[in-house]
């Protein structure tokens, strides 16, 4: 008799469990069936891709975010760099414009942005971040920062100018994680 109930309970869980269904409500109250673990692309994976309309927006939001900065943001995407940029950081992101990546040699973005040269876009990228949170201001007291691809950038002021790598900061967005510095140029590095 244990048995009987025993079986009968564990039909009428796998039952009861495979009769709901994964869904959502919209406003209007509509329900909306939504896609199961499974079924997301294993690209998209990782606190990059988590959403939270609570925190501050971290850099890569920042990025996302701007009409600026569409050709940084499909390099990160095309590095895979998504998740290093949504840690807790604090990060300091150089984040070059569109302008900026348009004024380097013809064809070097589309070369660069090629699946067989994802590494090499990947260092470059990296170059662009440094651990911390300084502002443009504390920055002016420093003569290199050292960048995530384990090269050091130079600090150069100018007047109220200051540069980094030879690129101008000429904005700066404070970020959940640190700080976005737009900058006016690509920074190369050295090798």
């Amino acid at each position: 008799m244990k048995t009987i109930i025993k079986l009968f309970f564990v039909s009428a869980a796998v039952l009861l469990f495979s009769a709901c269904k994964n869904e959502k409500t919209t406003e209007t109250g509509a329900s909306v069936e939504s896609s199961t673990p499974s079924e997301v692309s294993s690209s998209n994976q990782g606190q990059a891709f988590i959403e939270d309309d609570e925190s501050a927006p971290n850099v890569l939001q920042i990025a996302i975010g701007s009409p600026d900065h569409t050709t940084l943001v499909a390099a990160v995407q095309a590095a895979g760099l998504e998740n290093s940029l949504v840690n807790a950081g604090p990060l300091m992101v150089f984040a070059p414009t569109d302008e900026a990546f348009n004024a380097l040699p013809a064809g070097t973005v589309e070369d660069l942005l090629k699946p067989e040269n994802k590494e090499k876009l990947a260092s470059i990228l990296k170059h662009h971040v440094t651990p911390g949170n300084y502002s443009k201001e504390f920055l002016k007291k420093f003569k290199k920062v050292g960048q995530a691809d384990g090269n050091d950038a130079k600090v150069e002021v100018v007047g109220d100018d200051v540069f980094v790598g030879g690129a101008k900061i000429v904005a700066s967005v404070d970020a959940g994680n640190g700080i976005v510095h737009v900058v006016d140029k690509v920074i190369v590095p050295a090798n």
